[in-house]
């Protein structure tokens, strides 16, 4: 099936890093492997992001953008609550948190209420409720259950959101390390280049997992974040 022009450039705008999300000042604890020398060259950069791919975002935050899409369709506003609910729960780090949320009501602040394109597919009442909830408190509100609400209003199927968010996952990190001076522009492309089959793999394996299969498993990278928190030098907020 091809995709819609429409939903096609929402793909393309939701993973764009111009998306004034604040995703530039998340590393994600890349900041601090760096800061302890544990990466000295593409190869092992490569290695770490496939090893956040098939830990962190396919088994975690793909199955939580791919649950929060499908509730969105549904018109489920509980189902969808209970989505961030249990991703707030299993993302350990406080940092990691933070910037999740902190991007989710940004995102939310950009698309819910007036914030409309001409081709959207049909009204987005569970979205401007998710924000409502988000407002208030009645729900943290992280970045992958609100890209997904939003993916799905604007005509996206699951597993293009699923694609979409992971590519905006890695280049983000890519663009991390790149700013923090260890690797040059052609080296990065390699990288991106190596990945996205990684990609590709990890969004088909998981993306009609149940919501109680979220769950993410990469201890380093989590003990990486929490001593962020107390780094003497840090350019990101995680």
């Amino acid at each position: 099936m091809t995709t819609e022009p429409g939903a096609f450039l929402t793909a393309l705008r939701l993973s764009d890093s111009f998306l004034p999300v604040g995703g530039y000042t998340a590393s994600y604890g890349l900041e601090q492997y760096l800061n302890e020398d544990r990466i000295g060259d593409g190869d092992d950069l490569r290695a770490l992001l496939g090893a956040y791919l098939r830990r962190v975002v396919g088994p975690c935050e793909t199955v939580a953008l791919a649950n929060a899409h499908a509730a969105s369709s549904a018109g489920d506003l509980d189902r969808l609550l209970a989505v961030d609910e249990r991703l707030h729960a299993v993302t350990m780090p406080r940092e990691f948190r933070e910037s999740s949320t902190k991007a989710g009501a940004k995102l939310c602040e950009l698309l819910a209420g007036g914030e409309a394109s001409a081709d959207a597919r049909r009204d987005r009442g569970v979205l401007d409720a998710f924000a409502d909830a988000v407002d208030v408190g009645d729900t943290p509100g992280h970045y992958p259950v609100v890209f997904g609400v939003a993916a799905e209003g604007r005509g996206l199927a699951q597993l293009e959101t699923c694609l979409s968010h992971a590519h905006s996952f890695v280049t983000g990190l890519l663009g991390a390390a790149q700013r923090l001076g260890r690797f040059g522009h052609t080296e990065i492309q390699r990288v991106l280049a190596d990945l996205e089959p990684v990609i590709v793999e990890i969004c088909r394996r998981h993306v009609e997992d149940d919501v109680t299969a979220m769950a993410s498993f990469a201890p380093l990278a989590e003990i990486m974040g929490m001593r962020h928190e107390r780094a003497g030098r840090r350019l990101f907020m995680s």
